[in-house]
């Protein structure tokens, strides 16, 4: 599972990266506008805004494929990390059934605690020593869930811009958004390299293969 949880960490990395980009160009696109209607900006450089590096990276297309592909690894780290984490603490260890794993994100309610109660299970059952602190997954979820209920919002007010207010208003969710974003990636990569050692340290003590 190592090799999967470098994959969902660096994926997830990019992504974050790509948010943080994201709300550059939000703020870039409002210092524009609001120099343009001051006369300060000309036709020409909102043509070029339009079309630079900065506007791609933030394109809905480059948000869908960084996020599927760290979803991707992200989950089958996350299914091997269950499998293992039975192993360790049995089942009876675990709150939600295997199939849960990757089913409890794609379910409409149940994908704001589900998801939390089966890594909440994984982290315990990994841990060395028991019981374990499980405050770092408790900060992730919180500012992961603050995030999703903040994106749609954001992506409401990208498009619906009519004045200078409304693009300073997204340029205000923005960076909130990329701050929920950056700290749960931040949190999320912390909490995959714990996991994962923990379960090599423990493979490696039982004379298994990673």
């Amino acid at each position: 599972m190592t090799g999967w949880g470098v994959a969902a960490a660096v994926l997830i990395a990019v992504e974050v990266l790509r948010e943080v980009l994201v709300s550059v160009a939000n703020w870039r696109d409002y210092l524009l506008i609001h120099d343009y209607l001051n006369g300060a900006a000309t036709d020409a450089d909102l043509a070029a805004a339009d079309s630079d590096t900065l506007t791609t990276v933030s394109s809905l297309g480059a948000s869908f494929v960084l996020w599927g592909a760290a979803g991707v690894a992200f989950l089958v780290w996350l299914w091997r990390a269950r499998i293992n984490a039975e192993a360790l603490g049995g089942r009876d260890a675990h709150r939600r059934s295997r199939m849960w794993a990757v089913g409890a994100w794609t379910v409409p309610v149940a994908n704001l605690w589900y998801p939390y109660q089966v890594v909440t299970d994984i982290w315990r059952a990994s841990a060395p020593r028991r019981p374990a602190p499980d405050t770092l997954v408790k900060a992730w979820w919180a500012c992961f869930i603050l995030a999703e209920v903040v994106k749609p919002l954001q992506w409401r007010l990208a498009n619906s811009e009519e004045s200078e207010s409304d693009v300073l208003a997204n340029a205000n969710a923005s960076a909130l958004l990329t701050a929920l974003f950056l700290v749960a990636g931040v949190l999320v990569i912390l909490l995959i390299r714990q996991v994962t050692t923990w379960q090599n340290r423990a493979a490696e003590a039982a004379g298994g293969e990673r």
